[in-house]
């Protein structure tokens, strides 16, 4: 039996990448065909998460054993075929890339096709330019990072700092205050 899995990004719009695989490869091989299809080195602590249908992370397929408590199960990529948790079409996973930026991958298996048997996994659908394997954070932080606080910084034109006291607090109506009730 012979997977087809759909890969997206949100960050770039037109990136696609269809990868075929047989159903009983492993978690890596399917981590190895993705890095390949987008031109990404093999030197990061990737992570799949098989999700709910609202892609919720349910459970994780991590690259190196990370010495989780014995209460829970835990998955290493090398050693869990891609058939022991994924089962269903239409089936959510997600594939984290960059784990510093927490940055992922989407993935759906589209297609199930039975009775096919493929020896390694291949690429059958490449578009688009991946997004950067990383973000370099000191790249990031020498960029221009001003922020915008001309007079509509607070969300509306008619903001009148003189409608608040210096602690930030509505004045309000001072005679409604009662200034002898202490706080409880």
């Amino acid at each position: 039996m012979v997977y087809r899995f759909t890969i997206i990004s949100d960050e770039i719009e037109d990136f696609r990448r269809e990868i075929k695989i047989d159903s009983e490869a492993t978690f890596y091989e399917l981590h190895e065909m993705i890095l390949k299809s987008c031109g990404y080195t093999d030197d990061q602590m990737t992570s799949f998460f098989i999700c709910d249908e609202g892609w919720a992370k349910e459970q994780e397929i991590t690259l190196e054993d990370m010495g989780s408590s014995s209460e829970e199960d835990s998955y290493i990529m090398r050693e869990t075929p891609l058939s022991e948790l994924v089962e269903d079409e239409k089936q959510h996973l997600l594939y984290v890339f960059d784990p510093l930026a927490d940055r992922v991958f989407f993935i759906e298996l589209s297609e199930i096709l039975y009775g096919q048997d493929i020896d390694h996994a291949i690429c059958s659908k490449k578009q688009g330019d991946a997004p950067q394997q990383t973000i370099d954070f000191d790249e990031l932080m020498a960029k221009d990072t001003s922020l915008d606080l001309g007079e509509n910084f607070y969300g509306d034109e008619d903001f009148d700092m003189d409608e608040f006291d210096p602690d930030g607090f509505s004045m309000g109506d001072a005679a409604s205050l009662d200034e002898n009730i202490p706080y409880e």
